[in-house]
């Protein structure tokens, strides 16, 4: 009776995460679906994955006729100068708060937290500010400097939690055999920290990339674009090129599918063991 017991549980489980799975992917296979279809069966009511007289004309219009590469190319920069940046900051950050004891520690890192639950809406406006005073506006440096700020708590929280789990004798080890502290955070505490860096950077990564509102804000040349505000040039005022927006769509995924897929053997344990103290 046991058995069977269990093994209707792992059934129920498996069926939970099909559909869940299912949920997840069927809008991207639509997407994909009205990214193949010909002009005149974009809005058609076909339920079919791939149309009659699918091609890829979508893309190769996308690519030849609009600055979609350029912005691409612009997203990237953005994103991969955001989580370089936000990752070095929150690593040496996170660390202080990990190892050294100093005034307003503890409620340095409820701050931190509690920055999370503001709406990003509300910070549009400071942040407007502050990248304005600093003659950033319609630069790559100003939008990289609003991401990197956004992006820090969440960064500073998962790695002090982990390098809470890293004892702290190994530093004191190295010491002993003539390694500085900087020597030791850099030899010994980062290398062990990779889990929790990659979760850091796979964040930031994607927080930078689907971005859309502080960048619409920033930047106004459309040279300056990222892809979220390139697609947007695709919707006209009586027309929208869906077939083109749905093949940009798909385009933008390969980025962070890639990063993701070279992250995930990282991603468990870093989320477990980060989050095992606070």
């Amino acid at each position: 009776m046991q058995v069977k017991k269990k093994y209707l549980k792992q059934i129920l489980m498996h069926l939970l995460i099909l559909a869940a799975v299912a949920v997840c992917v069927y809008p991207l296979i639509r997407i994909l679906s009205v990214s193949i279809r010909p002009g005149d069966k974009i809005v058609s009511t076909d339920l079919s994955i791939i149309p009659q007289g699918a091609s890829f004309l979508s893309y190769m219009k996308l690519l030849q006729d609009t600055n979609f590469l350029r912005w691409l190319w612009n997203s990237l920069l953005i994103t991969l100068a955001t989580s370089f940046i936000g990752v070095s900051l929150a690593s040496t950050a996170a660390y202080a708060f990990s190892r050294f004891n100093f005034l307003g520690k503890k409620s340095g890192m409820v701050v931190l937290l509690s920055t999370q639950m503001i709406p990003a809406g509300m910070l549009i406006l400071p942040l407007f500010l502050m990248i304005m005073k600093m003659n950033l506006m319609n630069t790559y440096l100003g939008i990289i400097i609003a991401y990197s700020v956004s992006s820090l708590p969440f960064s500073i929280w998962i790695l002090k939690g982990y390098y809470d789990t890293i004892p702290k004798s190994l530093e004191e080890a190295a010491m002993v055999d003539g390694t500085g502290p900087i020597g030791a955070f850099y030899r010994i505490i980062l290398p062990l920290s990779t889990p929790a860096l990659s979760i850091a950077f796979l964040f930031n990564f994607t927080t930078a990339w689907n971005e859309y509102l502080v960048a619409r804000v920033v930047l106004f040349s459309s040279k300056q674009y990222t892809w979220t505000l390139g697609l947007f040039e695709l919707q006209g005022q009586f027309i929208t090129q869906w077939g083109m927006f749905a093949a940009g769509s798909m385009l933008v995924t390969i980025p962070v599918l890639l990063v993701f897929l070279y992250s995930s053997k990282w991603l468990v344990s870093g989320l477990t063991l980060g989050s095992v103290k606070g």
